[in-house]
C-alpha cells in the first residue's frame, strides 16, 4: 500500500505543469474529456509498465546502494525540471486519420518516452520493489493529474496560478530527494560529512531553481516581444 500511495503522490506532483498535462488540456478542447482520459490510461499503462520492468531489471545488475542514491538524486532533478517547465509544441494540432482515442494515446505515449514521470516510475520501482503497486499508483496518478489539467484548462485556468503549482511541486520533489540521500548517507562510516553534502546539494538546488526560473522568465519575455 505504501508503494501505491507514494507512487500516486509523486506522479501527481511530477505531472503538474508537465508536457503531457498540457497535452491533456489541449486535447480536451477538441475531444470529449472521457476519451482523452481513456487514451491517457491506455498509453500510461503501457509506458509505465516498460518503466517498471526496466527499474526491476536494474536491481539485478547494479548494487542497491548505488541505485538508491541515483533514484534519490533523480528526484532533485525532477524538482528542477518542474521549475524549468515544458513547452507545448504542436502535437495536439496535428490532424490524424485515426479516432480520438488512438490519436491521443499515441501522442501521450510518445510524449512520455524519456519524460520525468516515466523516469520517476523507474526510480519508484527500484525503491519499493513492488511492480504492480508502483504501476497502479503511477497510472492512477497520471489519470488524476491529467483530469486536473483538463479541469484547469477548461474551467479554472484563470483562477489557479501555474507558477505556484510548479514551485510547490518542485519543492516536494527536492525535499524528498534530499531526504532519500540523507537516509543513504547517514548509515555509512563517513556519515559525518552527510550534513555538508546535503547543505551543498540544497544550495545547488536553490541556485539551480533560481537560474531556471529566471531563464524561463527571460525566455517568455523575449518570446512575447517578438
Amino acid at each position: 500500500m505504501t508503494a501505491f500511495v507514494a507512487s500516486f503522490i509523486f506522479v501527481v506532483m511530477a505531472e503538474m505543469g508537465d508536457k503531457t498535462q498540457l497535452l491533456a488540456m489541449a486535447f480536451a478542447t477538441r475531444y470529449s474529456a472521457y476519451k482523452v482520459l481513456l487514451a491517457v490510461f491506455l498509453a500510461t499503462s503501457v509506458n509505465h509498465a516498460l518503466a517498471v520492468a526496466t527499474g526491476r531489471f536494474l536491481t539485478t545488475v547494479i548494487p542497491m546502494d548505488i541505485i538508491s542514491f541515483v533514484a534519490a538524486f533523480s528526484f532533485i532533478i525532477f524538482g528542477l525540471w518542474t521549475i524549468r517547465g515544458d513547452k507545448l509544441e504542436d502535437e495536439y494540432k496535428k490532424e490524424s486519420r485515426f479516432g480520438p482515442i488512438v490519436t491521443v494515446g499515441i501522442a501521450f505515449f510518445l510524449a512520455e518516452m524519456g519524460d520525468k514521470t516515466q523516469l520517476a516510475t523507474m526510480s519508484l520501482a527500484v525503491k519499493y520493489q513492488s511492480m504492480i503497486n508502483v504501476l497502479m499508483g503511477t497510472t492512477f496518478g497520471m489519470i488524476v493529474a491529467d483530469a486536473i489539467g483538463i479541469i484547469v484548462g477548461i474551467v479554472m485556468h484563470k483562477h489557479i496560478p501555474e507558477r505556484i503549482i510548479k514551485w510547490v511541486s518542485a519543492g516536494i520533489f527536492i525535499l524528498f530527494g534530499l531526504a532519500g540521500i540523507y537516509k543513504i548517507l547517514s548509515v555509512r562510516p563517513d556519515s559525518k560529512y552527510t550534513f555538508f553534502i546535503l547543505l551543498f546539494l540544497a544550495a545547488c538546488s536553490g541556485c539551480g531553481a533560481y537560474y531556471l526560473s529566471r531563464a524561463r522568465k527571460n525566455s517568455k519575455a523575449a518570446h512575447e516581444n517578438l
